[in-house]
């Protein structure tokens, strides 16, 4: 009898709460959808896991730990999930790792992040609209990502250029360590007579960034930029987790899973 597990890999976070409002309720969709699997969890980052394990005693596997675990109990057939926004440096980790067990699990399928096709792009484009958009009011929404050096950072520009061509021509796409940056994005702000700015993280969770990079009080906070140049700043600190749509999308993903 074939053994089968589903195996959802996040990039993680040391925000326990919000853990468990944005990764735990992506994970509970996705299991939901393979009632007949056993479920497992994975991170990418070695930091955050570290991290967690000296503060509060708690071990979470790093990618190779849970795949080793598959094996020795004997799992024959794996969907893995990742939970990340793009097919970047942590999804490479992910793809290339899961990718050596090949030979000693029979069937594995790997689910692709959330931007991955065009129709992601369009899935994404209308939640923004129906469940973020409606955050800013009257004013501009600003929607902070990470940003990479890899050369999936693109995936920001494409949504950016997707969210204007789509008529949404007062929701803007920054990055924290990427392009655009928060001058860039003040740049295409600039002149259209916003007198408030909504910042909200463009992230799976509200961690360390949406706190501090996103609405902290130093100098080069999002927040702190955007009031510089007069806005006055609404900070919503709730990661894309938390969101019934986008947990949707990533259940939808792992049902579009792919063997390797």
């Amino acid at each position: 009898m074939s053994k089968k597990a589903i195996l959802v890999i996040s990039f993680g976070t040391s925000y326990n709460e919000n853990r468990e409002e944005t990764i735990v309720p992506v994970e509970k969709a996705i299991a939901k959808e393979y009632p007949d699997r056993e479920f497992r969890r994975a991170w990418t980052s070695k930091m955050i896991i570290a991290k967690l394990k000296k503060r509060d005693g708690e071990h979470i596997d790093y990618i190779d730990e849970a795949m080793d675990k598959l094996v020795t109990e004997g799992f024959d057939d794996v969907i893995v999930q990742s939970t990340h926004i793009m097919n970047g440096t942590e999804f490479d980790f992910v793809y290339n790792i899961v990718s050596k067990y090949k030979t000693q699990i029979p069937v594995i399928a790997i689910g692709r992040p959330l931007l991955t096709t065009d129709d992601d792009y369009d899935e994404v484009v209308a939640n923004i609209a129906n469940d973020l958009l409606p955050l800013a009011g009257k004013g501009a929404l600003v929607l902070m990502g990470h940003g990479t050096e890899h050369y999936a950072n693109a995936t920001y520009s494409e949504l950016q250029m997707k969210l204007f061509f789509a008529g949404y021509k007062d929701v803007y796409v920054t990055t924290v360590e990427g392009f655009p940056d928060f001058d860039n994005t003040l740049e295409l702000m600039k002149d259209k007579g916003y007198k408030e700015v909504t910042v909200t993280p463009f992230m799976i969770v509200a961690g360390d960034h949406a706190n501090n990079d996103m609405a902290g009080d130093d100098d080069d906070s999002l927040k702190s930029v955007l009031e510089k140049e007069g806005y006055r700043v609404n900070c919503v600190i709730r990661g894309l987790g938390s969101y019934p749509s986008f947990q949707k999308m990533f259940a939808e993903h792992a049902m579009k899973a792919e063997q390797i």
